[in-house]
C-alpha cells in the first residue's frame, strides 16, 4: 500500500462503522460523467497521467465522490468527481492538462464504513444505506456533503483482499 497523505487517519477495519475526523488535503481530481460504475476505472488514466508528468508519488486512498441523490436513492448514471490525494497541500503541479483540476479541501469530520472484498459500484448502495440507518440511530449527526468511497489497494491486489470504506460527511448539531 502507498502512504496516506499526511495526517490521515488509518482505513477503517472491515464491518466497523466510526467516526472520523479528516484534515484539509489537496487533490487532482478528474470529473466524470456518465454510468457510475465506470467512474473510477474512466478516471484511472488521466489521474495516472497527472500524478507521473509532474513527479508526484502516488498515494492511497483514492477518492470518488458521488452525487449527494445517490444517498436516497439507486442512482445509476450523473457526475462524480475521482480523485488522486496528493501526500500533503504544499505540493502544486507544474503542468496540469485541461480535464484535471487541482482541487483544495477544507478538514472533514465522517460517517465511515469499513469494507474489504472486490471494488464495484454495484454494491455502493447497500454500503450507503448501512450509514444512512446509523445515522438515524445517531440524531446528534446531520448529512454534511456528498458521499464518497475510498479504495485502497491497486488494481493488481486479489479481490477478497481491497480494502475500501463508504463515507458521508457528517457535522454535529
Amino acid at each position: 500500500m502507498s502512504s496516506l497523505p499526511v495526517g490521515f487517519p488509518a482505513p477503517t477495519p472491515h464491518g466497523i462503522i466510526e467516526v472520523k475526523q479528516y484534515p484539509a488535503y489537496r487533490s487532482g481530481t478528474y470529473t466524470y460523467e456518465g454510468n457510475l460504475r465506470e467512474a473510477t476505472g474512466y478516471a484511472f488514466n488521466p489521474l495516472f497521467r497527472h500524478i507521473s508528468s509532474n513527479n508526484i508519488a502516488m498515494t492511497t486512498p483514492v477518492e470518488a465522490r458521488y452525487p449527494i441523490e445517490t444517498i436516497d436513492q439507486p442512482v445509476q448514471s450523473g457526475k462524480a468527481k475521482v480523485s488522486f490525494l496528493y501526500n500533503n497541500s504544499g505540493i502544486s503541479p507544474q503542468q496540469i492538462s485541461p480535464d484535471i483540476q487541482v482541487e483544495d479541501h477544507p478538514p472533514m469530520l465522517v460517517v465511515s464504513l469499513g469494507l474489504q472484498g472486490a471494488y464495484g459500484y454495484e454494491s455502493y448502495q447497500g454500503h450507503i444505506a448501512k450509514l444512512k440507518e446509523w445515522l438515524a440511530n445517531h440524531p446528534e449527526y446531520a448529512i454534511a456533503g456528498q458521499p464518497r468511497e475510498f479504495l485502497y489497494d491497486s488494481p493488481y491486489t486479489p479481490a477478497p483482499l481491497k480494502r475500501r470504506e463508504v463515507q458521508i460527511p457528517i457535522r454535529s448539531i
